[in-house]
């Protein structure tokens, strides 16, 4: 192993071990399913609030059971629905970077650490087919575990440059639904932000009522 490849790791456990410290000792999952304590939180910094957000980003993709949903809400509440869906997008893109570039360095006994072993178990797929469509649905769709799937997803054979273009056109859809909501609840336009949440909603529950059947039945598509 190069001095290269040794720091790489170097810093991305450190992250890790920080990122698995804050969840466990303060309660980082509560604390993410809080609006109005993000809300607080990232406006606390002032002109650094951006690079704050961004950082929260990252971190609840790196902590894989850290739901996303309020963080891409806040976005849209505090930046607008154009730059929150872009300092969003640079927050997920970088954090499920560091989740693909972790598998792959650190390889599946890492991955199980973070990883419900379940989730690894079911989309094993992954794991020995390039499947660039089926990655690609998966995450398009709400209710699939993106990500755990840009952990899974390194243990393949794909390409980084690929997977970095597929999650992140995958994730802009959710990204832009959520930004929309929040700059509407900043705007005391409850009628709009209650449809999109209405519609959002909608799908997710779709997603999840028939997300066994849009597994199997995209897992059946043959990888190119």
């Amino acid at each position: 192993m190069n001095k290269n490849a040794a720091l790489k790791i170097a810093i991305l456990l450190i992250l890790i071990v920080a990122g698995g410290f804050l969840f466990y000792h303060y309660d980082l999952y509560r604390f993410f399913l809080s609006r109005k304590k993000l809300i607080h939180f990232v406006e606390s910094f002032g002109t650094l609030s951006v690079l704050i957000f961004i950082g929260l980003q990252i971190l609840q993709v790196i902590m894989a059971p850290i739901p996303g949903e309020v963080t891409g809400f806040i976005g849209g509440y505090l930046y607008g629905p154009i730059m929150g869906t872009l300092y969003s997008t640079i927050g997920l893109t970088v954090g499920s970077w560091l989740a693909f570039l972790l598998a792959r360095l650190l390889g599946l006994p890492f991955v199980e650490k973070v990883v419900n072993p379940r989730i690894i178990e079911k989309y094993d797929y992954f794991m020995e087919h390039r499947g660039i469509p089926v990655s690609f649905i998966l995450f398009l769709i709400p209710g699939f575990p993106k990500d755990a799937l840009s952990y899974i997803i390194g243990l393949s054979h794909m390409k980084m440059s690929t997977f970095l273009i597929i999650c992140t056109s995958g994730r802009l859809l959710g990204t832009v639904m959520l930004s929309l909501s929040g700059n509407f609840a900043r705007n005391g336009q409850n009628v709009a932000m209650l449809a999109i949440l209405g519609i959002s909603a909608v799908v997710v529950l779709l997603a999840y009522y028939y997300h066994e059947e849009i597994f199997h039945l995209v897992k059946k598509k043959k990888a190119p």
